[in-house]
């Protein structure tokens, strides 16, 4: 089975049309006004109107209220939610949409109690644990600590480049593989070559 690729992070409508005419399913849109790529209702908006059918758009959220959630989808066609934070599963579930949960790793989390846990989650995405930002902070975690046989399809992030993700794919096997960082030329901004790139890298294996 081929590995599924989001490019998350995306603020203008320029990059999102160049991902997926690289390959991404889906594209990633940040709801967090801490987020150097936080992106407002109105630039959402402009951005999915350019996307074509059957790419996946996923709003990110990290500890919102849930005032905050249902603005955004009042106005945005979010497709799948992707929660960041420290919310609760049933806060998750609340909207109404699918989900999917990221759990940060780091040495002494369990991660297999953690997908458990989240189990309404469409799925789980494993991002490098950084005390100071909540994603994006293109930094590799240790895979050799995923276990085996979890019971949700993994989406793998943190620190993934054109350069290494056909050794991340081949060690974990992940349903999916998340991008941010390591496909810009600035915060926000995507590289062209580096998401050409990115795709080969993930197609090669």
């Amino acid at each position: 089975m081929r590995t599924r690729v989001k490019i998350c992070g995306i603020t203008r409508a320029q990059d999102a049309v160049k991902a997926v005419e690289f390959g991404a399913d889906a594209i990633g849109l940040v709801f967090y006004s801490k987020s150097p790529r936080a992106v407002s209702i109105d630039s959402a908006r402009g951005i999915i109107q350019k996307i074509p059918p059957f790419v996946t758009v996923v709003g990110l959220f990290v500890d919102p209220s849930p005032k905050d959630v249902a603005a955004v989808l009042h106005r945005v066609s979010l497709d799948l939610l992707q929660f960041h934070g420290n919310e609760l599963p049933s806060e998750c579930s609340a909207y109404g949409k699918p989900y999917i949960k990221a759990i940060k790793v780091r040495e002494g989390v369990d991660i297999a109690a953690e997908v458990n846990r989240y189990a309404t989650a469409r799925g789980v995405l494993l991002d490098t644990d950084d005390p100071k930002a909540p994603g994006g902070t293109g930094r590799v975690f240790d895979w050799s600590i995923i276990p085996k046989g979890l019971n949700k399809p993994i989406i793998l992030a943190g620190g993934l480049t054109p350069e290494n993700v056909w050794q991340a794919i081949t060690k974990v096997r992940p349903f999916a593989v998340d991008v941010s960082s390591g496909v810009e030329a600035d915060k926000g901004i995507k590289d062209m070559e580096k998401m050409a790139a990115f795709m080969r890298g993930v197609q090669s294996v």
